[in-house]
């Protein structure tokens, strides 16, 4: 008999706790079980895989394995009990479900966990996309809506018969909603559970002639919903609410599903807005930069008046405070910052050319200043309209 490397084939080492051991097998037997790997040569490598823990996760046959090796003197015909015999068997060090624990994932184990199907069961969420104007994401507004969601059926009040009939125990799968099928294999008995095809997983069956003629025996109805939707001030462009117990129907008595509004705001021409922070932009001019002057600014409350003061640079930020976005389910609001440009005039007429001179001749510049050209002058003219 060709001498066999137990570890080799776990992958472990010979000091491996058995741990090590358990944890191998565990990895290398769901990789190669026949009834997963289909390729050539795994059902071969699956029955060494399952000798080799046999043999190793039994204290008194590895030690005789590691003085004597796999032909040493308990060998015989059956070696270490190999493939299914011996004191450790392949189910050994799995449990009481034995084979079925590991490759419950593949096949959905005994069914013993799985839900009543008799048991209430929420309806599903819903999606709703609301499109605000700037202003009324700012202030919030109360509106209508109308959707289409899944209601109880008003006729058979949700049971799907005929008022005086009702569902009946499935007898294809007892009322368990799935079927349980065994399949005999080298290995033992194969356990696997499917949904059952004649009442889909409820547990209950309708006959045809018992069934509601409103909803079919779905004992659900498609209608259209109108709600009544307060939206808060200050929500934002990607946020949503939700709105408890406004999505689909449940069954078996369950709750309805909740109704999630997404917002989308629309861009504003005025303003532009972080948060519950607002930006806009106000162009002063070369005078009012200057000696410094009062001007009206736009805000989302309404226009107010912003102090220039004497000497103010292009680009200057001037805070606002609580002329922003009221916060979000918070008290006051955010600021406003207002950005001042100075506008540089495209054209002079002759007394504003004088003082200009004036103003560069008392700073001690020496400007002689350029005319325009009459193509220059046409270009300003097209960019003014």
């Amino acid at each position: 008999m060709a001498e066999k490397d137990y570890y080799d084939i776990l992958g472990v080492s010979k000091d491996a706790s058995e741990a090590d051991i358990k944890h191998a097998y565990r990895r290398l037997a769901a990789k190669y079980h026949p009834d997963v790997n289909h390729a050539p040569g795994a059902e071969e490598k699956f029955k060494k895989i399952n000798e080799a823990y046999d043999v190793l996760s039994d204290q008194q046959k590895r030690a005789q394995y590691d003085q004597y090796g796999s032909a040493g003197p308990q060998a015989g015909a059956g070696g270490f009990g190999g493939f299914g015999g011996g004191q450790g068997g392949f189910n050994q060090g799995f449990g009481a479900g034995g084979f079925d624990d590991i490759f419950s994932q593949f096949f959905g184990g005994s069914g013993r966990t799985r839900q009543d199907p008799t048991a209430p069961r929420p309806g599903r969420d819903l999606q709703y996309a609301m499109t605000l104007k700037f202003m009324d994401a700012v202030f919030g507004k109360t509106t209508t809506i109308k959707y289409d969601r899944d209601e109880q059926c008003k006729t058979c009040h949700g049971t799907g018969a005929k008022p005086g009939k009702s569902a009946t125990t499935c007898q294809r799968c007892g009322g368990r909603g799935f079927i349980v099928s065994v399949q005999r294999t080298p290995l033992g008995n194969m356990q696997s559970q499917t949904t059952c095809p004649e009442c889909h997983g409820t547990g209950k069956v309708i006959k045809p002639e018992d069934r509601c003629e409103t909803c079919h025996g779905t004992g659900h109805v498609q209608e259209k919903h109108e709600l009544e939707v307060k939206v808060p001030a200050g929500v934002d462009d990607g946020q949503q609410m939700r709105l408890q117990g406004q999505g689909d129907a449940g069954a078996n008595g369950g709750p309805a599903g909740d109704l999630y509004i997404v917002f989308r705001v629309t861009p504003s021409r005025d303003f532009r807005r972080d948060g519950s922070t607002i930006y806009v932009d106000r162009d002063i001019s070369f005078a009012q930069a200057a000696l410094g002057d009062e001007v009206k600014v736009k805000t989302v409350h309404g226009d107010v008046n912003l102090k220039i003061p004497a000497g103010t640079q292009s680009e200057t930020n001037f805070r606002l405070h609580g002329k922003g976005v009221p916060h979000l389910n918070g008290n006051g609001n955010g600021d406003e910052h207002v950005t001042v440009h100075v506008r540089t005039p495209k054209s002079l007429n002759k007394r504003q050319r004088e003082a200009m001179m004036a103003f560069a001749a008392a700073s001690g510049e020496n400007v002689k200043g350029v005319k325009k050209s009459v193509l220059d002058k046409l270009k300003d003219a097209f960019e003014d309209r």
